[in-house]
């Protein structure tokens, strides 16, 4: 056993989690009428319920005394304090300084980094309201009305899913566009129906050298350059955001199209940096700015509240509850907005590459589970394909239910029906149906005695299925800010518990070194001496496909 599953803390929670696990819900709630107002509680503009949690008070104090354990308060102030957090690569984790909003200093390394950020906020603005009003044209002279954003991973995830978070805020002259993956189709399929002479691609890559990103920029810069007849419109039809200005000069991008972000700022948590240009162009610097202040005001209350109702901590620590002492692999993200579909997919990158490490902070491996899987998709879509695995599955999956009081389009009852389907989702998981409850259903419906007795166990619902609702006034430029500044704090709560690094992404490394090998063999069509036998026939299938005749319909 290592150190953490030894502790006092740890060791208490593992010896309640017995007597937990025959915890009712319908009894909770019955024998606490206060229960919702002491499971509750205000994080920034976000109200949390979390009182559909297989929880007592005995839980909580338990899971608060392990955060202590763990030092959860000195640890929230290294991440905002500029300590070098990612120890592996010996970087701070200063995200929250893009989007510090109260004009004091941050320091690293004993200077301030907040000028530097001003001023990249300051290009930004100047750019996306040059694009938006038309002064900044293309190479023929002509305005854009289409933006690609050229990018993978963090550079891809984060704006493209607050774009179309945001899409109501958007123009319907100006499209936003996001190609990530180097299957050809993604770029092709992005680019079929735009003008050359009318595109703007931004190419975003810290390092300006990720295979993924470059092979299709340099295919957009083809198509443009094939569409224009001059090479030099390239320089008027490209920018990016990236730290290596060698690179993008050769590229043919000017400097003055070049946005820098910095080594303190993680992939996954880049969205309020540069990488953020996409979607200040999409909905205007104001609501990209009103984005920061929402999630400013998430980091300031994750910063000062104490952890009882510290909002990241609850949720971080229900995490960790589930995870190691209710042997719950999975967690579901369930958005009752259409506009958050790409949420779950922004947040498996978000918590799964920063929580899916096997080696703790001192360089041994854990013996405790680390990131859950994280999956989902928007209600109501969900009730109807996975929810069944959810109520009467034999896996406990917690879940997030996600959802804004107020619609943004507010068309007839649509947002009434939507919002009785959250409540009532939550509550049928929560309460279920007993098999006499579902028997009487029966009965009262007029059907047989017989067949209602051999229909009831098909027809109850277990219950005591736990989830959270996050409720969102409306969804806003602030309050979407809030909710992803929720996310990424709960990770961190997670990890430092967990003790592990959640700011590096060594486990994406290998395949990208393999695949290297594999390409070479791919292209020059000899097989690989040092390959498996399994790759070398596959790739011996592959050659043969290759020599064959297209097939029908191909373009």
């Amino acid at each position: 056993m290592s150190a953490l599953t030894r502790s006092p803390a740890w060791q208490a929670l593992e010896a309640h989690a017995a007597t937990a696990r025959r915890l009712c819900l319908r009894t909770l709630f019955r024998e606490d009428p206060s229960r919702f107002e002491t499971h509750s509680l205000t994080a920034g503009p976000i109200f949390i319920d979390w009182s559909k949690h297989l929880v007592t008070g005995e839980t909580r104090q338990l899971l608060l005394s392990l955060a202590r354990q763990q030092g959860l308060e000195a640890a929230i102030g290294d991440l905002f304090g500029g300590a070098l957090v990612n120890h592996t690569e010996r970087r701070a984790a200063l995200h929250t300084a893009l989007r510090d909003r109260s004009g004091q200093p941050v320091l690293f390394g004993g200077r301030d980094v907040m000028p530097g950020v001003r001023d990249v906020l300051a290009r930004m603005r100047r750019f996306s309201d040059a694009i938006r009003d038309g002064s900044l044209r293309g190479h023929t002279g002509l305005p854009f009305d289409a933006v690609v954003n050229i990018g993978i991973g963090g550079s891809d995830l984060g704006p493209s899913m607050v774009v179309e978070a945001l899409r109501a805020h958007g123009r319907d002259d100006l499209r936003v566009r996001f190609v990530s993956n180097v299957d050809d189709t993604h770029l092709v399929e992005t680019l079929r129906d735009l003008d050359p002479a009318r595109t703007l691609f931004i190419v975003s890559s810290k390092t300006f050298t990720t295979q993924e990103t470059m092979t299709n920029a340099a295919s957009a810069r083809q198509w443009l350059v094939a569409s224009l007849g001059d090479a030099a419109a390239v320089g008027a039809h490209f920018a990016a955001v990236s730290t290596n200005v060698g690179a993008t000069a050769m590229f043919g991008i000017p400097s003055d199209r070049v946005f820098e972000f910095w080594d303190w700022v993680g992939g996954r948590y880049s969205l309020w940096s540069a990488i953020g240009l996409p979607i200040a162009i999409a909905v205007g610097m104001d609501r990209f700015e009103a984005l920061l202040e929402g999630a400013h005001a998430m980091d300031r209350h994750f910063r000062s509240a104490p952890l009882d109702i510290n909002g990241p901590a609850v949720l971080g620590l229900l995490g960790v509850w589930y995870a190691n002492f209710l042997g719950c692999a999975t967690h579901a993200v369930l958005p009752y907005d259409q506009y958050l579909h790409r949420l779950p997919a922004y947040l498996q990158q978000l918590d799964m590459e920063s929580s899916g490490k096997r080696i703790d902070r001192s360089g041994d491996p854990v013996e405790h589970a680390t990131g859950p899987v994280l999956w989902g998709e928007p209600g109501t879509n969900g009730q109807h394909a996975f929810f069944q695995l959810l109520h009467q599955g034999t896996q406990m999956v917690p879940a997030d239910f996600i959802v804004a009081a107020r619609g943004v389009r507010q068309l007839g009852r649509h947002h009434d029906i939507l919002l009785a389907n959250c409540l009532a989702q939550t509550q049928a998981l929560a309460f279920g149906k007993t098999e006499a409850e579902a028997y009487a259903e029966m009965e009262r419906a007029g059907m047989s005695a017989g067949e209602a007795r051999r229909l009831a166990p098909y027809r109850t619902f277990p219950g005591n299925r736990p989830s959270t609702t996050i409720l969102l006034e409306a969804l806003t430029p602030s309050s979407l800010g809030a909710l992803i500044a929720l996310y990424e704090h709960r990770v961190y709560v997670q990890s430092v518990i967990w003790e592990i690094n959640p700011f590096d992404q060594w486990g994406v490394e290998l395949g990208k070194q393999l695949a290297g090998g594999v390409l070479s063999t791919l292209e020059s069509r000899q097989g690989g001496v040092d390959l498996d036998a399994s790759t070398r026939g596959l790739l011996t299938r592959i050659a043969l496909a290759g020599d064959a005749p297209p097939a029908q319909g191909s373009r």
